[in-house]
């Protein structure tokens, strides 16, 4: 007989792991979301002025065939492909993204101070392989140097790896800026071995070039190209996958209480179900805040899961879209979001008609950092003002603000977190506990959307076919 098997939570790894089952054919399992609709942070929504919005910056890439197949399945060709346009705003410039490696855009002696920085890096040998924290620079940037000896502080955060990495000049001018902003954390708090795809490490040598031969340098990166959903925002995309698994589907069910022992589930609505196998893709946190006589290690190594909240503010404007830029990075402190898309740009549609174009403005929080909620929408518009965005003519365009607080946006990798991982996750599979996803996993850097939804795929081909995940590893 088929164990019955429960999914906590209807985002992109619930999706990916309930669209598997059916796909398997498998029949004893249900899935529950605490909203009254499916996608999680991947959902969309559209205001009384008919504009469509997303809960962040979502675009879609992928690293997995699978994905790819699934996204043309569900889309059917209704998507629109985009090249990146992606730029910095610094010092009243536009500068092309990434940063570190299109410098030629600052002012010269910005561009010195940064390529010095850069160079003393690069000529550096680091610490010995017996250490627990050393720096990796790679062979081709140590070779166009020589191999030039300095003594060098060993590096076991975020915040040193930045300035060991790329120097004070792009430390100043963008890397610490913009981290402080987007992670609301101290960056000394924050692990370095997440980075991989999400920042370009870039070698001297490059960044001469690119600024005595004055080349843009911008293809860097997995989603220098991309698709968007032609309708309904990125939740368009999810909301495809309702016909497929509406039956074993229940809205407005959000989880209470859980014995791990009697493997019951009790939710908030009134409502109890029992489990043989749980797949969980809610916060981490709080599904071990949600065990019923929880073991004191696992609620101690919960407590260091940390984590950044978001607000999300839509400015719809009644004009033409000005630019074909798609989203744009502000370090500065002349504004609050760090990122700003002109939504607009992913599809015609995400607008009432040609005649508007939509701004889709972030601002992260967290217990380090309070943002006043009240007042986040007249401080976003300011800071479009502060940053070239509209000017103080345009607040009688603005025919529409849209406001979403994301109190879960990104899980912080920060430097206790995987040791907190280890002790969780093998407790919870003890019990026949998985936990997948970008909350569900709490490991943002492979919480994107086709990690996430392959992270639920992957966990039913563990369960059901004995097959090893990929993703997690």
């Amino acid at each position: 007989m088929e164990k019955k098997i429960v999914i906590i939570g209807a985002g992109p790894s619930g999706l990916g792991a309930a669209y598997r089952l059916t796909e398997l054919g498998y029949k004893n399992w249900m899935i529950y979301e605490k909203n009254n609709y499916v996608g999680g942070l991947s959902a969309s929504f559209v205001d009384a002025k008919g504009f469509t919005w997303d809960i962040g910056g979502h675009i879609i890439f992928s690293h997995y065939k699978y994905f790819d197949k699934l996204i043309d399945k569900l889309l059917r060709g209704e998507y629109i492909e985009h090249s990146r346009k992606s730029w910095i705003r610094i010092k009243d410039k536009w500068i092309p993204y990434p940063f570190q490696n299109n410098i030629k855009y600052l002012d010269k002696d910005q561009i010195l101070e940064c390529l010095i920085g850069l160079y003393e890096c690069s000529g550096r040998i680091y610490a010995t392989k017996n250490s627990q924290c050393h720096s990796e620079r790679s062979e081709e940037s140590l070779s166009f140097v020589g191999t030039e000896q300095c003594s060098v502080p060993t590096v076991c955060n975020f915040k040193e790896w930045i300035y060991s990495t790329f120097g004070s000049g792009i430390a100043k001018y963008f890397m610490i800026p913009y981290n402080e902003k987007i992670w609301a954390t101290p960056l000394e708090l924050l692990d370095k071995h997440w980075i991989a795809e999400r920042i370009s490490v870039v070698n001297f040598k490059r960044v001469l070039e690119n600024v005595i031969l004055d080349k843009d340098d911008v293809s860097w990166g997995p989603n220098s190209t991309f698709k968007f959903p032609l309708y309904g925002g990125t939740g368009g995309l999810f909301n495809k996958l309702l016909p497929i698994i509406k039956s074993n589907l229940k809205l407005e069910c959000e989880l209470s209480e859980i014995d791990i022992e009697k493997k019951t589930l009790k939710f908030k609505n009134g409502l109890e179900d029992n489990y043989e196998i749980l797949v969980n893709t809610s916060p981490l946190n709080k599904l071990i805040y949600s065990i019923k006589n929880a073991d004191s290690k696992l609620l101690e190594a919960s407590n260091e899961l940390q984590y950044v909240g978001a607000y999300i503010v839509g400015i719809g404007i009644k004009e033409k879209c000005p630019s074909k830029k798609c989203w744009m990075y502000f370090p500065e402190s002349n504004s609050p979001f760090y990122r700003v898309t002109y939504f607009s740009n992913y599809s015609p549609n995400n607008v009432p008609s040609g005649e508007y174009y939509s701004l889709m403005c972030e601002t992260s929080y967290s217990e380090h950092k309070k943002i006043d909620k009240d007042s986040i929408i007249d401080e976003t518009i300011q800071g479009l003002i502060n940053t070239g965005m509209i000017n103080d003519k345009d607040r009688d365009k603005i025919v529409s603000t849209y406001f979403i607080d994301a109190p879960y946006a990104y899980p912080i990798p920060t430097i206790k977190r995987d040791n907190a991982l280890t002790v969780i996750q093998p407790c919870l599979e003890e019990k026949e506990i998985y936990s997948r996803g970008r909350f569900g996993a709490w490991k943002y850097e492979v919480g994107n959307m086709d990690h996430s939804v392959m992270q639920g795929v992957e966990i039913i081909n563990r369960i059901l076919l004995n097959e090893n995940e990929k993703v997690l590893s």
